[in-house]
């Protein structure tokens, strides 16, 4: 798609705001501990004078020694580095330090990407300047890569998050004759009726949060705010891949994932930052590195634009009634609520790029309203297409994406007459222009080449997204 920058510039904090304290805290990440007898990992963490215990329940381990192998010791270093940053945003203070977990300069610099740009939502939307001032102190690692060597079987996790994409990827796996296993962390709502329509069985971690943390966030004088949640998953799957025997992490992130939402302190903050091109880039070598080049982790829908997975989605309607994307009923109401809230701007989003490809009386039925003909969501539908405001916080597409799914929804006889269609018409057109609009449209579906999917993959499954 066209390049434009449609990103709002967020305004710096106020100076009273940005005078950090004299005295800062210090984030402290111990050395996790891996009991293979019971399959569970602790991740103990210290803030100032706060201690906190997060821990990793996993299936039985039918190899144990796979859990004293050099990678798997490195991998469940660095997790519990990046599961660190739930405790450390309670007061994101400058200091990092884990004075019993050796990194390499690649490793230090992917913690220091996780901890800035994997926490530029947190940033902006705490008011917290943060960026380029973060200091990590751990011994150095001098260990080859090659000593990390571990084999592991030629089949594929694929992490399953309840909504469209994950799917069209099992779709295309499955069709391909590619093997995979469905795996999740705290699995409920549309993970668990999607794994069940899947029919595989699936690996599924328990993760437990230290409650005093979860309290703490809620207090005065403490911060709370969105982690990279797509980073935490991968890394506790790279543990499942090496305890259970898997040379594949494929995630479903899809190109529209790389747009970020505001430029604030002099940088772009994503809420997608750990579903991007560039942090499947920087994770993907440092796994393989992890593992003396095992393990491969890329994503299969990373050439698709969210319209072209709705158009591959809408080839089958078998998860038509178990799936979902609307994380404010996935939140509040696990699976006893309905599937699509109707007012969150994920369900809107997901309706847009759903009506240019899908039946109209197939999609209602999907959401059980029309929310294209509501006039309330007008102003959510005007941020989403760059009209107004800024892209929402959410796991939303392109602005240009939106703009143009909507405006071609004026040309088609069942959508013309809808509220939101005919009030944003005119907008639209004025702010983009008919021509960018249309060729916006025809770059949706045409596939982009800036991907790390292995090649024997890509061939594998590109003659089923044709």
């Amino acid at each position: 798609m066209a390049q434009i920058n449609y990103i709002r510039e967020m305004p710096a904090p106020p100076l009273a705001r940005r005078c950090e304290q004299a005295v800062q805290s210090q984030f402290l990440i111990e050395r996790p501990i891996f009991d293979a007898a019971s399959a569970t990992a602790r991740f103990s963490y210290g803030l100032d004078d706060r201690h906190f215990i997060e821990v990793l329940e996993f299936p039985a381990i039918a190899n144990a020694a796979a859990a004293a192998t050099p990678a798997f010791l490195k991998l469940l270093d660095l997790t519990a580095i990046v599961l660190g940053v739930s405790y450390f945003k309670l007061k994101a203070p400058l200091e990092i330090c884990a004075p019993n977990i050796a990194l390499t300069p690649a490793e230090s610099a992917f913690v220091i990407d996780v901890y800035e740009n994997g926490l530029g939502e947190f940033y902006a939307r705490n008011n917290l300047s943060r960026f380029g001032k973060l200091r990590l102190s751990t011994p150095h690692d001098v260990t080859p890569a090659s000593d990390h060597l571990v084999e592991l079987p030629d089949r594929a996790l694929l992490p399953i998050g309840g909504g469209k994409d994950s799917l069209v990827s099992v779709e295309l796996l499955s069709a391909a004759a590619i093997p995979f296993t469905p795996f999740a962390v705290n699995p409920k709502g549309p993970i668990l009726t999607s794994v069940d329509r899947i029919g595989e069985a699936p690996v599924y971690i328990r993760r437990i949060l230290d409650k005093e943390m979860i309290r703490l966030g809620k207090e005065p004088g403490f911060y709370n705010g969105h982690v990279p949640s797509t980073a935490i998953n991968s890394m506790i799957a790279s543990l499942c891949a090496v305890l259970f025997g898997f040379n594949r992490i494929v995630l479903s992130n899809e190109r529209s994932a790389s747009e970020g939402n505001v430029v604030f302190d002099g940088r772009e903050a994503n809420h997608q930052y750990s579903k991007s091109l560039d942090f499947e880039r920087a994770i993907a070598a440092i796994l393989a590195d992890a593992t003396g080049g095992a393990l491969q982790y890329f994503s299969l829908l990373r050439p698709y634009s969210e319209a072209r997975i709705a158009a591959l989605f809408s080839r089958e309607n078998r998860y038509d009634r178990v799936f979902s994307s609307c994380n404010q009923n996935f939140r509040l109401a696990g699976h006893d609520g309905p599937l699509w809230c109707g007012h969150c701007p994920k369900c809107h989003f997901v309706f847009l790029i759903f009506a240019p490809v899908m039946a109209k009386a197939r999609l209602l039925s999907i959401f059980g309203q029309n929310l294209l003909d509501n006039p309330e969501n007008e102003p959510s539908f005007r941020e989403l297409t760059g009209l107004a405001g800024q892209k929402p916080w959410e796991c939303v597409g392109e602005i240009l994406e939106a703009a143009a799914c909507l405006h071609a929804l004026g040309t088609r006889a069942d959508w013309a007459g809808d509220t939101i269609v005919t009030r944003l018409k005119d907008d639209l057109e004025a702010q983009y222009g008919i021509a960018t609009l249309a060729a916006a449209l025809a770059d949706l579906m045409t596939d982009s080449s800036d991907n790390l999917i292995p090649a024997e993959v890509l061939a594998a499954v590109s003659p089923h997204a044709a």
